[in-house]
């Protein structure tokens, strides 16, 4: 296990207390003062060495001594605490220096404060905020310090939710199939929940229950509806009512042909004939009168249709030679940009002269040291001018060879362009030519059909139209004289039929009724399958709800097991049936935030500490505020550092006590 005890705190202007050292020696010691006398200062001093907070887990507390105003003491004060540790036999010290920053400003006679400076310093050499940390992290993890540090902090400083993760965490969360493995009766869920949990299946049996209760609401009101909507057909018989349609169905049809006979008299039809071939006649005439001048107006429609499909094909080749001429302008660009490149990067190179002032030649021998002579010096130099000269030679051909490349291909590119230009221009004149060919042909189509002939005029079509209405008049007569008799025919249908209405309304009543019970049965069966469906659901509830109270005995049973003092109870039971997860300390019954007095306060939190050392293989001090409400300290393997209330010591005072040995 690992072990951490304190050998000394130092403490510089922290919180009312100006210089005080707790030499504790690793050993387990009782602090003795009176209210307001710095007990606690000393546990925050000892927290915020090593995590910037104070022993309530706050950041946001005075570090600076207050006078009775909440006004700070004295300015421009260094406020440290050391706290010196033994880990493992190795001996190790951090310190943290708070202080304020002053500034003078030039030509101010007083400094203005600027903010604060941390220092932070790890066995006496200054390091930056990160490693002091990464070296305190390396000893343990905040939160669990904490909790290995202080009594109250698991009780009175965690949420709930968190002190559920540190039971579960200390003693293991149980499976479902270890819940269910424990009791025979929850068997059948295993293939219940298949591959759904437990809390997944519980939503969908309430969701599914709301929704079958709806239903079940629902059913007894629509079959009394159905019933109240059924009409009366107790004096009806199907049989009876199918043989009087059948007949007045037979009357109708009989009136029907009675009443084509009267329409389709002899002399009538011959007249309607002869008129019909007079029409034939008429149009005959009409197509002879237009013919020459709709003939005319066809071929010039044929012939401006030719023209604008001319005029489609000039436009569709002027847009492609556009399109070439923008492609193409695109292209000049570039290559316009490329000989501009190539003559600054030529004209760059032209002017670069040999640099004289870095190419300086040992003038000794790197084998033997002596100095080389004069003539070996110089034609080193006029070798190195001359790669230079050559070299820069030739990137200046090479530079010059791409640039008429690029020249050429531009000169190239705008030679094409000239053409396409040429050729928008013959296409762009077609184009107008052509639109003056079509609007030229549009008013020649006008005028051919104007100029149609008009049948009314012609002598033929006239007499011939004098025929056909002479014939339309004695049809007329013919009618008029039959209408009496159509009339009185009609008269009956009209009658028949409303008969034949009402006995298929009768018979539909018989339909309706039919199809109601028929729905009225389906109802009833529905019901049934919900209230099947339904029992099921409860007795799954039923199994998930007991489910949930074997997880709750035994995972409070197993957690409970791990401790000598403390019990928890992780569920509470809700007025509707269900559990409410929690996570409350109870001694002997009594809750912890509820009734239980300071020393089994502290007791149960040192038991705490006892069994969270165990599991995380870990020691600390810990510090016992409030420590002379409890007469008997239960047995812990940490150092203990014991905050008395003592009202006859108005300064701090120090016993260094065995405290396991006074128990």
């Amino acid at each position: 296990m690992k072990q951490i005890t304190l050998i000394s705190l130092i403490l510089r202007n922290f919180k009312g207390l100006r210089d005080f050292v707790l030499d504790a020696e690793g050993k387990n010691i009782s602090i003795y003062g009176d209210n307001a006398t710095c007990k606690t200062t000393l546990f925050d001093g000892f927290v915020w060495t090593l995590f910037g907070k104070d022993s309530q887990n706050r950041t946001d507390f005075e570090i600076k001594g207050l006078d009775e105003n909440g006004k700070v003491v004295e300015h421009g004060l260094q406020h440290e605490v050391e706290a010196i540790l033994m880990v493992d036999r190795r001996r190790r010290s951090f310190k943290k220096v708070f202080a304020e920053k002053w500034t003078r400003k030039r030509g101010q006679a007083a400094a203005e404060f600027g903010g604060h400076t941390t220092d932070y310093y790890v066995d006496g050499v200054p390091v930056k905020q990160g490693q002091y940390k990464s070296e305190i992290d390396a000893l343990i993890s905040e939160d669990i310090f904490k909790l290995l540090t202080n009594p109250a902090y698991f009780n009175e400083i965690l949420k709930p939710d968190a002190r559920r993760k540190v039971l579960l965490d200390v003693c293991g969360d149980m499976t479902d199939e270890e819940i269910i493995a424990g009791n025979k009766q929850l068997a059948p869920l295993t293939d219940i929940l298949g591959d759904r949990s437990l809390e997944d299946h519980r939503k969908v049996i309430v969701a599914r229950r709301a929704e079958i209760n709806k239903e079940l609401d629902k059913i007894p009101v629509r079959i009394d509806e159905a019933r109240r909507s059924m009409p009366d057909v107790s004096d009806l018989d199907a049989e009876l009512l199918q043989e009087d349609i059948d007949t007045m169905r037979g009357r109708v049809d009989a009136k029907t042909a009675e009443l084509q006979r009267i329409h389709s008299g002899g002399e009538l039809s011959s007249k309607e004939i002869c008129l019909r071939e007079i029409n034939a006649e008429l149009v005959e005439i009409k197509q002879v009168i237009q013919a020459d001048g709709l003939q005319a107006v066809a071929g010039q429609r044929g012939w401006i249709g030719q023209l604008k499909g001319e005029a489609s094909e000039l436009q569709s080749r002027l847009n492609t030679v556009q399109r070439g001429a923008e492609r193409y302008k695109g292209l000049i660009t570039r290559a316009d940009s490329q000989v501009n490149r190539l003559r600054a990067e030529w004209t760059s190179l032209d002017s670069l002269q040999y640099p004289v002032h870095e190419h300086q030649h040992d003038t000794n021998c790197p084998t033997c040291g002596q100095t080389l002579p004069a003539d070996q010096v110089q034609s080193a130099k006029d070798k190195a001018l001359e790669a230079f000269n050559l070299d820069k030679s030739k990137r200046l051909e090479a530079i010059s060879a791409d640039g008429k490349l690029a020249a050429a291909e531009k000169n190239e590119l705008e030679n094409s362009l000239k053409e396409l230009e040429s050729e928008m221009g013959k296409l762009q004149e077609e184009i107008a030519s052509k639109a003056a060919e079509i609007m030229a042909a549009e008013a020649t189509l006008q005028s051919l059909q104007t100029n149609i002939a008009d049948p009314a005029d012609n002598t033929k079509y006239q007499s011939k139209r004098r025929e056909a209405e002479t014939v339309r008049a004695e049809i007329e007569q013919l009618r008029s004289s039959a209408a009496d008799a159509i009339g009185k025919v009609q008269s009956e249908i009209r009658l028949i039929r409303s008969q034949v209405d009402d006995l298929e309304s009768d018979k539909a009543k018989l339909a309706t009724v039919a199809a109601t019970e028929k729905r009225i049965t389906e109802l009833a069966e529905f019901e049934r399958k919900l209230a099947t469906e339904y029992e099921r659901l409860e007795h799954e509830l039923f199994l998930t709800e007991e489910f949930t109270r074997t997880k709750v005995s035994m995972l409070e049973s197993k957690i409970n097991s791990k401790f000598k003092y403390a019990r928890f109870r992780l569920f509470e039971e809700q007025i509707n049936g269900g559990l409410k997860d929690v996570c409350k300390t109870l001694y002997n019954g009594v809750p912890y935030e509820g009734g239980l007095n300071n020393a089994a306060r502290i007791n149960v939190g040192l038991d705490i500490i006892n069994t969270l050392g165990q599991h995380y293989g870990f020691s600390a001090p810990i510090f016992v505020d409030n420590a002379e409400a409890v007469t008997q300290l239960i047995p812990t393997d940490a150092q203990v550092i014991r905050l008395v209330v003592s009202e006859d010591d108005k300064k701090l005072r120090l016993e260094y006590n065995d405290i396991q040995e006074a128990i």
